[in-house]
């Protein structure tokens, strides 16, 4: 099986390994199966047919989420192969990527399609990237793009695990990347706001797109990943 299943309609998927500055980064694609069957995919993965046939037998793919503007690779093969789907993304996605139609740009709370299960919030305060954050709430699961990376301490070789070591993105201490965190230097009132939206959600888990996952004691990890804020 592709699909792990974490919880009650909750699966996450192991996609590539891609390279971004030449670094080799783990990816993870997060599955909520709604009411009626439907699913939500959170940052696409490549698709495959057998991830295909394995998602035919959860549910219908109705919702494509891409939660920032790097998270969209390969959004076009998945919007081929399920046109019935609707496509949400991120703040300042659909000018990156005039190419993509986009049915609605993701906002400060649930689309009505999946509040009934998942609760979200834009992570603002940042000059080079707005990212939307996510919770399941039927299993506390708290879902994240590049806000938490946390790499095992042997993913990196070399100088590349020193720089890693230096950005903050190590296990057991991983956190937004350094570069990512200096970009909210003059909006950290509005990045401690959605935090503390966060703070009151206390979620049980966390589900990285890079990195080890946080499940057990996530609202513990979550507070101590965002002390810089």
């Amino acid at each position: 099986m592709l699909l792990a299943k974490i919880a009650t309609d909750l699966w996450i998927y192991e996609g590539e390994t891609v390279s971004f500055y030449g670094y080799p980064y783990t990816t993870r694609m997060t599955v909520v199966r709604l009411t009626e069957n439907s699913l939500w995919i959170h940052s696409p993965e490549k698709l495959t047919k057998q991830l295909q046939a394995e998602l035919a037998t959860i549910g219908e793919v109705r919702y494509l989420v891409s939660p920032n503007h790097l998270h969209h690779l390969f959004l076009p093969e998945w919007i081929a192969a399920y046109p019935q789907a609707r496509n949400y993304a991120a703040p300042g996605l659909k000018k990156k990527r005039p190419d993509i139609h986009f049915d609605k740009e993701l906002a400060d709370h649930a689309e009505t399609e999946w509040s009934k299960d998942i609760d979200q919030l834009i992570f603002r305060g940042s000059f080079a990237m707005q990212e939307v954050i996510f919770f399941h709430r039927p299993s506390r699961t708290l879902i994240l793009t590049d806000l938490i990376e946390n790499f095992p301490q042997d993913h990196f070789q070399g100088w590349q695990k020193h720089i890693a070591k230096f950005a903050g993105i190590l296990a057991p201490d991983g956190k937004a990347p350094i570069d990512f965190r200096l970009s909210f230097l003059f909006g950290k009132p509005k990045a401690r706001a959605a935090r503390d939206r966060m703070f009151d959600w206390q979620p049980q888990n966390i589900i990285l797109s890079h990195g080890q996952c946080i499940f057990g004691e996530g609202e513990k990890y979550m507070r101590k990943a965002f002390a810089w804020v």
